[in-house]
């Protein structure tokens, strides 16, 4: 699904450049699961903007499905992330002024999905995550898990081909944490493809294969289990 030729980022300003990425070779097969690890500043949350189409690389070659993107115009990009990706984020980043349906259902107003379609896939995908009791209520008003249930289920409304997923239990308690990574494991069970950044090892363990970034470059890879 994934693959990465020589990439490079660097990061520049009048004074400084720093080299986030550094010929970074990497494939990533249709329904596995992936963690990504490494110490603050490596270079993890960089490699998975990139892959998700929210940030380019200086050099090198991100093919997606077969096809080179990494010059993909911001319609083409924009186009490929809606219709492929769901991005789950350790701050959540829901929409304070919007309900919980509102929210989760956004996705689907870009793909302009009817009306009565989206609300027949925003009830079942919050009932998924055991959240519709909360389809009216607003985000502040929801535990940090709930929050996350919420980011989880906008995430895979548009039915995703791949989630990636950048410190999803970073600001939560180890029980609401679990929830969540159960919740991924089954959807990489079902079929969805995740890229997860994690500093967490048990989070890690869930996944097919640990890859461990340093100062940008992959040093180690480890398969975990047989897909």
């Amino acid at each position: 699904m994934i693959n990465t030729k020589n990439l490079i980022k660097v990061f520049r300003t009048d004074e400084v450049e720093t080299t986030a990425l550094n010929n970074v070779n990497l494939d990533i097969n249709k329904g596995e699961f992936v963690a990504i690890m490494g110490p603050s500043g490596c270079g993890k949350s960089t490699l998975l903007n990139i892959i998700g189409l929210l940030d380019n690389p200086t050099e090198g070659e991100l093919h997606f499905n077969g096809f080179q993107v990494e010059n993909y115009t911001e319609r083409q990009r924009t186009n490929l992330r809606k219709e492929n990706i769901g991005f789950v984020f350790q701050s959540f980043n829901l929409i304070d002024e919007l309900t919980v349906f509102e929210n989760v259902e956004l996705p689907l107003l870009y793909m302009k999905v009817s009306g009565s379609e989206r609300k027949r896939r925003v009830n079942e995908a919050l009932e998924r995550m055991s959240i519709a009791h909360r389809a009216k209520h607003f985000p502040q008003q929801l535990s940090g898990g709930q929050q996350q249930r919420v980011a989880i289920a906008r995430a895979v409304i548009s039915k995703p081909k791949l989630i990636l997923a950048d410190e999803p239990t970073g600001n939560l308690d180890s029980a609401n944490g679990e929830e969540v990574m159960n919740l991924l494991t089954q959807l990489n069970e079902e079929g969805t493809t995740i890229v997860m950044v994690t500093h967490s090892p048990s989070d890690a363990d869930r996944s097919h294969r640990i890859i461990q970034l340093f100062d940008g470059h992959i040093v180690t890879e480890n398969m975990r289990q047989k897909l």
